[in-house]
């Protein structure tokens, strides 16, 4: 059976209008056979998370350079949660504090990359969380 490609959703939250890296990723992602959809800047946690789910993505990954992320992740955990969006994984980058990221990290976040992470890390990362999300399903199946 053919997979059907892994589709990303990159969002921008709050007043960040800073959007060169998740613009850089989102090609990335593209050229590494992946569908994205990108919420352009200035959107609401709300916003986003209905994006998610009108797109029926696999990955939410929030760039966040503001300093709001204790505020974004937490609100989109909440939402993603209220919405039945567990199979989804959420992942973050920007310019986050290391000790917020291991508390955005308790919280439900998958993973946050920092400033200068590698584009071929982020993208193994979610293709192996894919493949092991792909394995569970055909197992249950």
């Amino acid at each position: 059976m053919r997979r059907k490609p892994i589709k990303v959703l990159i969002g921008k939250p709050g007043l960040d209008g800073h959007d060169r890296g998740a613009k850089v990723l989102a090609r990335a992602l593209r050229d590494a056979g992946m569908e994205v959809v990108y919420t352009g800047l200035h959107r609401t946690a709300e916003e986003i998370v209905q994006m998610a789910l009108q797109e029926d993505v696999d990955v939410i990954g929030i760039s966040i350079l503001s300093g709001a992320h204790m505020t974004y992740f937490p609100k989109i955990l909440k939402l993603m949660k209220e919405y039945g969006l567990d199979d989804v994984l959420l992942i973050g980058g920007g310019i986050i504090p290391e000790e917020d990221a291991r508390q955005l990290e308790k919280m439900g976040v998958d993973r946050i990359f920092g400033p200068g992470a590698p584009l071929e890390e982020i993208i193994r990362y979610i293709e192996e969380w894919y493949e092991r999300k792909m394995q569970k399903e055909e197992a249950a199946s």
